[in-house]
């Protein structure tokens, strides 16, 4: 018994440890993710029942503080070049989404969470939609599985492919914003590749995310769903406000500077702790069927929306 105790304090110690590594400039988003997912699978995450907590919480306090380096006007002007694009690929792959889940006879159920988490914001939509069409625990288990995993995949895949096709950081930043489902994914991503990326990416992230709203309502209505709450994303509120105190009020550079610097280290903290939140075991169960619609659509979304993008 007391060797055992002794296990979890050394394993809760370097967890920790390697959890402050991660806040320091030495780490980036992507080796963050994969150090996460390494350490739950050969030691062991000692702190699970609180990661989804730690997770959520983080992410909204590091998007928010990323808002005080932004500034409003080149916001609104990059978002209204990302609203066409974001409308058209929501459309496209909630429809995809539906004929494939179709072909592959998975529950509709199942089918709309998977196609709303990739069109719109990834495990955030998934949590907002899944009550409202009334999904069983199951159901947003394997969503939530699909989506986090072809989210893991892009944040490292991204950036590669990015400095491959040599993306400007506007092409790059609007690609995550549209092609990666989770907002901590993207703005991972975006971080990996550059400063003025990352302002693109999470504007554009966030507008599009807003799309909750309207898709969650339709829901109710296709799935005749007596549950009529919708789990709206305050957060995004607080971000604007930050761009707009950031924009309107004469803040020293040295505090908006230092802001941004500690948002961008938690998120890094973040994206750790949702790599250590996976395992080999949720993978597997989520199955083949969803796995497949969830890479088709992936897939459809990245080449398409790579090739709207390099033709503007």
């Amino acid at each position: 018994m007391q060797q055992r105790t002794h296990k979890e304090t050394l394993k809760r110690i370097a967890f920790i440890l390697v959890l402050l590594l991660c806040a320091t400039p030495f780490i980036n988003a992507p080796i963050a993710l994969v150090l996460g997912f390494l350490f739950s699978c050969f030691i062991g995450h000692p702190y699970a029942h609180l990661n989804h907590k730690a997770t959520n919480w983080l992410l909204k306090i590091a998007v928010v503080g990323l808002g005080f380096g932004m500034n409003f006007y080149s916001a609104i002007q990059v978002g209204e070049k990302g609203l066409k694009l974001t409308f058209f690929s929501i459309c496209a792959i909630i429809i995809l989404g539906i004929i494939l889940g179709k072909v592959l006879k998975i529950n509709p159920k199942t089918t709309h969470l998977v196609s709303s988490g990739t069109a719109i914001c990834g495990g955030s939509a998934i949590a907002a939609i899944a009550p409202v069409v009334e999904a069983s625990e199951k159901d947003m288990s394997v969503a939530l599985g699909t989506v986090f995993a072809l989210n893991s995949i892009a944040l490292i895949l991204f950036p590669v492919i990015g400095h491959a096709l040599s993306l400007s950081q506007y092409q790059f930043g609007l690609w995550s914003a549209i092609a990666i489902q989770d907002t901590s994914s993207v703005v991972g991503a975006a971080s990996a590749y550059g400063k003025e990326a990352l302002g693109i990416a999470t504007t554009v992230k966030l507008a599009r995310a807003l799309w909750i709203i309207p898709v969650a309502l339709i829901s109710i209505v296709v799935f005749k769903s007596k549950n009529k709450k919708v789990n709206i994303p305050w957060f995004i509120g607080l971000f604007i406000l930050a761009m707009l105190l950031n924009t309107f009020l004469p803040f020293p550079v040295i505090v908006t500077h230092s802001i941004r610097k500690a948002s961008e280290s938690v998120l890094v903290v973040t994206l750790f702790l949702i790599g250590a939140g996976l395992s080999v075991e949720k993978i597997k169960a989520v199955g083949w069927k969803p796995l497949a619609l969830g890479i088709a659509l992936w897939v459809f979304i990245s080449v398409s929306s790579l090739f709207v993008i390099i033709h503007l």
